[in-house]
């Protein structure tokens, strides 16, 4: 039987994950050119940048969320054998899906966050070609989302199923010994 206790924080934790990376592709950096008068350039003027607090948090809850869910399910390495059958063919297939997802959610996330901070710091002087003020562009914390929502959803039925493919399964029917007798 899988734990609710897991089951819902694991949840709470995707759920702020996806928030937090909304709420940064909303609130990504803008940029302007502004013309200095008295020294004759222009330079770049960055607006808010909160999304890359927003998009560190995402990556946070979101590698909170899947270190809670690997622990509870021992991530396949400790434990004992899982029974044999579709419950734990499932398992294995959104166990691998679950790490897939996840690691493009973070990707997305950490890049975006990296991008979203970078503020060009040169200047023109008129008659010169306007600055190039580089921004993140639209979607990428939208994308890291979009995958963080596809983990929780995933890693959700992964914990279901690698619940229930955990019975009490014994592979030897009793001991795990070599059971050695006498020599005659």
């Amino acid at each position: 039987m899988a734990s609710k206790l897991v089951l819902i924080t694991v949840f709470i934790l995707d759920l702020i994950a996806f928030a937090l990376a909304i709420a940064a592709e909303q609130r990504r950096s803008t940029a302007k050119i502004v013309n200095d008068q008295d020294l004759n350039y222009n330079y770049c003027v960055y607006d808010s940048d909160i999304a890359t607090g927003y998009g560190v948090g995402a990556f946070l809850f979101l590698a909170a969320s899947q270190v809670l869910l690997m622990v509870a399910s021992r991530c396949f390495c400790c434990g004992t054998a899982l029974k044999p059958g579709g419950s734990r063919a499932c398992a294995i297939i959104l166990f691998m899906l679950c790490w897939l997802t996840f690691s493009i959610a973070e990707l997305c996330l950490f890049a975006g966050s990296v991008r979203n901070a970078y503020h060009t710091k040169y200047r023109t002087f008129y008659g010169d070609n306007a600055p190039s003020c580089q921004t993140l562009r639209k979607g990428v914390f939208a994308a890291g989302a979009a995958f963080t929502f596809f983990t929780a959803i995933i890693s959700e039925f992964y914990y279901i199923s690698y619940s229930k493919a955990r019975g009490s399964f014994s592979p030897y029917g009793g001991e795990a010994s070599v059971g050695l007798g006498p020599y005659k």
